[in-house]
């Protein structure tokens, strides 16, 4: 049913609203949570919200961060506001025994769902109920235009490398470069590489190329798993561009990558080498965090 302890992180996240809302409100959360109100007065309850709480940002000790890592890998409450929190909380009070009424209950909530609303809808995805049933939604949503909207699946969310397909984890990754969004922050992208990503990170990568414009550092930590003889000129044409950043992370691939020549071409470039092997550049460094703006 779950793939993790809800129950504790249930109690938990219970346990920090309590401390960020007033105890009318909380008394009013806990009366929706014991209503028999069915699918319809759920709703309602969810929609009714932000009109019992502020919409604060809830602020975590390390402690508490460390908590919500340890009962659910992956899932962060960073950055939550007390609203969202409280939602978050009320969808995990819902009952889980009875499968068709709890994925109805949840997917009704999504088709009526405004922006906020979806935000913490497709934020909790990590903490549903059988998770392999909501790989179709969380794809719906990764279609959507609405940056907030795709800021939640996208990044610091664990759910799409856990559950998506390849075609779709895919779609995933591409809509991050496409909208600029923090690529680093895409759990499971070393992971979840594949072959077809690459060769259209690798395409994507030519058609920037050939509008003048610079490629995303990140976009060939994607592509070194799968460097070969059939697109290692694509590789050298990044080596040789003239933004340090897509060269430095060419070479990082390159250093990282099984194909021999590949490992050779980073021999002629000793400074970036040394940075490499000495840890100062990695895919985590800040340099290689976002494209140079032109």
């Amino acid at each position: 049913m779950f793939q993790y302890p809800a129950g504790e992180l249930k109690d938990f996240i219970a346990s920090i609203i309590e401390k960020n809302v007033s105890p009318e409100t909380m008394a009013w959360l806990k009366q929706q949570q014991t209503l028999p109100q069915g699918i319809a007065g759920f709703n309602k309850a969810f929609v009714l919200i932000p009109r019992k709480t502020s919409k604060a940002i809830i602020e975590l000790t390390e402690n508490e961060k460390q908590t919500v890592q340890q009962i659910r890998p992956g899932f962060t409450l960073n950055k939550y506001s007390i609203d969202r929190l409280c939602r978050v909380g009320l969808l995990l009070q819902l009952p889980a025994d009875n499968e068709p009424q709890y994925l109805k209950t949840i997917e009704t909530l999504f088709q009526a769902a405004e922006v906020n609303e979806l935000v913490a809808l497709y934020g909790a995805l990590p903490l549903y109920a059988y998770p392999e049933k909501w790989a179709t939604r969380c794809a719906e949503g990764i279609r959507s235009n609405i940056g907030d909207v795709l800021e939640t699946i996208i990044c610091d969310n664990p759910f799409p490398s856990e559950q998506l397909n390849d075609a779709a984890w895919n779609q995933l990754v591409l809509k991050g470069f496409f909208t600029e969004k923090d690529i680093q922050r895409i759990i499971g992208f070393d992971k979840r590489a594949n072959k077809l990503l690459a060769d259209t990170l690798i395409d994507y990568a030519h058609e920037r190329w050939a509008a003048s414009r610079t490629n995303h550092p990140q976009l060939w930590r994607g592509v070194s798993p799968f460097i070969t003889e059939e697109n290692f000129s694509s590789i050298e044409k990044a080596v040789n561009s003239k933004d340090a950043k897509e060269q430095k992370a060419a070479l990082l691939a390159c250093y990282n990558s099984s194909f021999s020549k590949a490992k050779q071409l980073v021999d002629n470039y000793p400074a970036i080498k040394q940075e490499i092997e000495s840890g100062v550049l990695t895919w985590n460094s800040e340099e290689l965090a976002k494209p140079t703006v032109l």
